[in-house]
């Protein structure tokens, strides 16, 4: 059984944890469910079993060192999981997708680690993003620990990885949207202007270094999250997270 730890997510590799396998099954991208034979029959467990017996998906249960072999943090079973790829888009994409007319977009300037990918997709797919962008060089690349901490959100939501994010965000403004980047720095906050009407792109920046400068003085406004804690910064996701339901979701609703 093919599989690798680490690297893109390819034409044959795997999903782990049952979430992930749950969605990637409702996806349409599981070839195979492969289940620790002393597997617990938990909810979780059930949701997996019962997803692939409504979309005729394969299981087969096998020795939990079968599923070793993939992965160590398996959680007792593995999806093959069929082209991810297929669902990339390329910055060329931006310009033709069939954006509704109050669409809003997620965009990640250099993302690095596949925990913050995963958890910013998971938060992105939730709140009712239609697309997530990001870089090809120099951010996390689509593994399956990052499929798995987005509990298979990177599976649903249209992704396009593109090289150079300036000009990505310049092909979504030509489609008409807003692009406002979430910066530390902004004198204005998510609490002084409302979240403008239409289509939008929230820009969010690497950890720890923000917003590139290219990409900052791209946006067409710039907020930042007021800290009235001790400590002075949220991690990426959890930036997200605020933003997307203090500010972007309320005016969409």
């Amino acid at each position: 059984m093919p599989g690798r730890r680490g690297g893109d997510v390819s034409a044959d590799v795997v999903v782990t944890g049952r979430r992930a396998v749950a969605e990637a099954v409702k996806a349409g991208r599981a070839l195979e469910v492969l289940v620790d034979r002393g597997a617990r029959a938990t909810q979780g467990m059930r949701a997996v079993l019962d997803a692939a017996r409504a979309a005729g998906v394969t299981v087969r249960t096998v020795p939990r060192a079968d599923l070793d072999r993939f992965e160590a943090d398996h959680r007792g079973v593995v999806a093959r999981v069929g082209d991810v790829a297929g669902r990339e888009l390329s910055e060329r994409d931006l310009a033709s997708f069939g954006f509704a007319d109050d669409a809003f977009v997620i965009v990640l300037d250099g993302i690095e680690d596949p925990q913050n990918l995963g958890a910013s997709a998971r938060t992105a797919e939730a709140s009712g993003a239609v697309m997530l962008v990001s870089r090809t060089r120099r951010a996390a690349p689509v593994t399956p620990a990052a499929v798995r901490a987005s509990a298979g959100a990177l599976l649903h939501l249209p992704h396009a990885r593109v090289a150079n994010i300036t000009k990505a965000i310049g092909r979504l403004q030509e489609a008409g949207f807003f692009v406002v980047g979430l910066d530390g720095d902004a004198e204005a906050t998510v609490y002084d202007e409302p979240c403008p009407p239409g289509r939008v792109a929230i820009v969010l920046g690497a950890e720890g270094t923000g917003l590139s400068r290219l990409v900052r003085e791209r946006c067409d406004a710039l907020v930042s999250l007021p800290m009235r804690g001790r400590v002075a910064s949220l991690n990426a996701s959890a930036a997200l997270a605020a933003t997307l339901y203090s500010y972007v979701v309320p005016g969409r609703r």
